[in-house]
């Protein structure tokens, strides 16, 4: 591994070799290790210890050999954060089956698609959530079994007609399984164990293939960079079904030795007192999260805690260092996606600066940066494409499932494009700019909707904002900027609001669009849904400056 100050990464966790880099082997290791301490606590006040996760599994994995499920296989699981959520995960792992975790938000044809496209064996859902897919035609899915899990005082919802043909179970009865250890697999790195589809924002789903070599390593990365170890306790308020909050919060705890702490969800006004009651560590914050938290009200508390480390991404300069200092707290930064794994962190040596991901793990992976249209590699601190390719086998992406022609397009000239631009500056650290779907060009210049949305979020009334570009006759080719705003409190006039952006910001990025509501579309993961934006473009609700003739002068 190449970041400074931090060991070989076959070094930490574990150190299992790489032959072994399989989420089952770190499993069974951990427990043989650590035995009854404590691993995952849960804000409905259920446990596991590490020995207590490895013997479960065993017994829901010999029933669900029972119940046909065989290596290849998949399940899906409709799970919010909980203790079956992850004896689930690792049960379907020791059959050599597939795991697809899906977004709890699902719905509708969102959920159909997904359901459709992994064509599971095995349907896993929560009471509460089982009523989704009364919309879901499952007359072309081999559903063979559904296992329901009950949610708090959950009195059993009746099953869906979709679902109410299909062997049904509860979760408990399997969990009463002798386990057998001749129907248990020895999983390899190779083996794709997990199918994460991604957030969908520009299209239809598409489901990431992951071998167990991809999730281990997600894990151990973040053991190095956030310098864990068996004494951390991380807060994971993520959700489970994106690879954040399971590979680089559960399973880099697992890895490290460390005791991990779930909650369903994140909340900014319960976020420090939860930091505060679990003697939390370390934690992650994405998206929106870390300014949330940031811009909170300020508390006596603020640095009554014992949190240390926070990776958030992105960091921002109105409020990076200001955010350390309030809470006592170092902030690292990195760069990933669910198909390429984390290809960078910033190092304790880097100051926080906004959008440095620091240096790639080059032991791992190649970075460049390229021209979007031609993928040739741009000179630094120049902005293109970031693309990325692997070293190590089975520690990427192997594709996406049943969609070959989006594979090839996402591996065109032999790279992996994430669809991020990016520079990398004069000492090679990477910095992150902006989805290349979201820049903005006007005026001949390329303007950053997160630079923009940063500026924005400046008004007193805003929450938070969302920026887009929209194609519209007579801008000649370019984006006229459309701004969706999220505010609190009685709406500012618009023009006012106007008058308060022009000193503020550069006048070809002030917006010629404004619309306001009381809350930005997100998606579980909290990404702002900014493609359904574009696609709505000018509608009734939105303001145009020019409809009244508002001119922003030239100094």
């Amino acid at each position: 591994m190449t970041m400074r100050g931090h060991p070989q990464l076959d070094d930490l966790g574990p150190a299992l070799p790489r032959d072994r880099w399989t989420l089952v082997d770190a499993v069974r290791t951990q427990a043989s290790v650590y035995g009854h301490r404590d691993f995952l606590s849960f804000e409905d006040g259920s446990s596991l210890s590490f020995s207590d996760f490895d013997r479960l599994t065993d017994c829901l994995a010999t029933a669900l050999s029972d119940l046909g499920l065989g290596a290849g296989e998949r399940l899906l699981a409709l799970l919010t954060n909980s203790r079956e959520f992850m004896l689930m995960m690792i049960a379907t792992h020791k059959l050599r089956a597939v795991f697809v975790p899906i977004n709890t938000e699902l719905r509708g044809g969102f959920l159909q698609h997904q359901v459709h496209n992994s064509s599971p064996r095995v349907i896993v859902a929560e009471d509460g959530l089982i009523e989704r897919f009364a919309d879901v035609d499952t007359s072309k899915v081999d559903i063979a079994t559904v296992i329901r899990v009950a949610e708090g005082t959950s009195t059993g919802t009746a099953l869906p007609d979709s679902l109410a043909g299909i062997h049904h179970l509860r979760i408990d009865e399997l969990l009463d399984t002798t386990p057998r250890p001749e129907v248990l697999a020895e999983p390899q790195p190779s083996d794709v164990c997990t199918i994460m589809y991604t957030s969908g924002t520009t299209g239809p789903s598409k489901g990431v293939l992951m071998p167990q070599g991809h999730c281990y390593l997600f894990g151990l990365g973040t053991v190095a960079a956030m310098e864990l170890t068996e004494d951390d306790r991380y807060l994971c308020c993520m959700p489970l079904f994106h690879a954040n909050g399971l590979f680089m919060q559960v399973y880099a705890s697992l890895l490290a030795g460390a005791s991990c702490h779930v909650t369903k969800r994140f909340s900014v006004t319960d976020w420090l007192d939860v930091v505060r009651q679990e003697q939390i560590t370390v934690t992650n914050a994405l998206g929106v999260m870390p300014e949330f938290i940031f811009r909170s009200p300020e508390s006596p508390h603020d640095r009554d805690h014992q949190l240390s480390r926070i990776l958030a991404i992105p960091v921002a300069e109105e409020w990076g260092s200001a955010m350390e200092e309030r809470f006592g707290v170092v902030l690292r930064q990195g760069f990933g996606m669910t198909e390429v794994n984390m290809v960078s962190y910033s190092d304790v040596d880097d100051p926080v600066l906004p959008g440095c991901a620091g240096l790639p793990l080059t032991d791992f992976f190649e970075v460049i940066i390229a021209d979007p249209s031609t993928d040739v590699e741009v000179s630094r601190n120049e902005i293109g494409e970031i693309l990325v390719r692997p070293k190590v086998p089975f520690c990427f992406n192997v594709g996406y499932f049943k969609m070959p022609e989006k594979t090839v397009e996402a591996w065109r000239n032999l790279w992996f494009h994430t669809g991020d631009a990016g520079r990398m500056d004069n000492d090679g650290r990477l910095f992150f700019v902006d989805r290349i779907k979201d820049r903005i060009r006007r005026r001949g210049e390329n303007i950053s909707s997160y630079e923009l949305e940063q500026a924005l979020n400046e008004h007193p009334a805003v929450i938070e904002s969302a920026a887009v570009g929209l194609r519209v006759s007579g801008a000649g080719g370019e984006d006229e900027i459309k701004a969706v705003l999220a505010l609190h409190g009685v709406a500012p006039e618009p023009s006012e609001f106007l008058d308060w952006c022009v000193p503020r910001m550069p006048r070809h990025t002030v917006p010629r669009y404004l619309e306001f509501v009381t809350e930005l579309d997100k998606t579980a993961s909290g990404k702002i849904r900014k493609q359904a934006i574009r696609d709505a473009g000018v509608t009734s609700e939105t303001w145009d400056r020019e409809s009244v003739g508002y001119v922003i002068w030239r100094d």
